[in-house]
């Protein structure tokens, strides 16, 4: 496509359409700025069903808007609308964004198995059930309504349902035997005294940019100075999701949400948001 082409995409959609968007409209209501760029990434996604072809295509819920586009601008140049297929969004381990590496909210699907074990056991109650519903491949939504409401009149441990997600996790990207070797290394890390039952849970506001782990600790008041945390991550004494941090220069972005564990006896949930 050269610059004469790319004009006459441009003449394809009006401003008005685009507004139909509804995180556009919304901040179009509230006189918040959108970029030309902004306009233009729907169109050029859009244009990509005309150039390839395209019989079906697949995203998910957010990206309704711009599949959509798709299916306009094929119309527009003569050919079959293509078949628009979306999937609902995976929370990421705070519960609120769309799960993410840009985030930090994430559960790498290479992530060593005791980290991935860790982080599913770190997510909410709530979540939980989402996490059920949209990852696990053993459980119906019968299944998962039953186990809901069994918990709910107190006749199933919800750390129980949770192992048992975590389990069926780490064994599809790892091994059943890596799987239940992550189970234990929990059970002795976090079930036998280890983690206190009532862990204190703090909100911190960070830089978009995210926040340095000892900085973290210390404004969570888990540290006294930063350079405590520099010692400490050199001991191994510093661990979230009961994994050992070994870099200190690690960033933790907001939208995240952690165990953090200073020695054997301070705990803390930490949820960290924008500012």
């Amino acid at each position: 496509m050269d610059v004469k082409d790319f004009i006459k995409l441009t003449s394809t959609y009006t401003v008005a359409r685009m507004l139909e968007r509804d995180d556009f409209s919304k901040r179009y209501t509230e006189h918040n700025p959108i970029t030309i760029q902004e306009f233009l990434y729907p169109l050029l996604q859009g244009y990509d069903s005309v150039a390839m072809q395209a019989d079906v295509e697949l995203g998910g819920t957010d990206q309704k808007f711009n599949l959509l586009m798709g299916r306009e601008l094929q119309k527009h140049f003569g050919k079959k609308p293509q078949i628009v297929l979306t999937l609902p969004l995976l929370e990421g381990l705070d519960g609120i964004k769309k799960m993410s590496k840009s985030l930090g909210n994430y559960i790498a699907i290479e992530e060593n198995p005791i980290s991935m074990f860790g982080k599913i056991m770190s997510i909410s109650d709530k979540l939980m059930w989402r996490y059920f519903e949209l990852l696990s491949f053993s459980k119906s939504l019968g299944d998962i309504e039953k186990m809901k409401k069994l918990a709910e009149n107190n006749q199933l441990n919800p750390r129980d349902a949770k192992i048992e997600l975590a389990l069926e996790i780490v064994e599809r990207f790892h091994s059943k035997k890596e799987a239940e070797k992550a189970n234990e290394d929990f059970e002795l890390r976090f079930k036998k005294n280890e983690l206190p039952e009532n862990i204190q849970e703090i909100t911190l506001k960070v830089p978009s940019s995210g926040l340095l782990v000892s900085n973290i600790l210390k404004e969570a008041g888990l540290l006294s100075s930063t350079s405590e945390a520099h010692r400490l991550v050199a001991q191994g004494g510093i661990k979230i999701d009961g994994v050992k941090v070994e870099d200190i220069k690690n960033l933790i972005k907001p939208g995240t949400q952690h165990i953090y564990q200073v020695g054997k006896r301070k705990f803390a949930k930490i949820k960290l948001i924008a500012q």
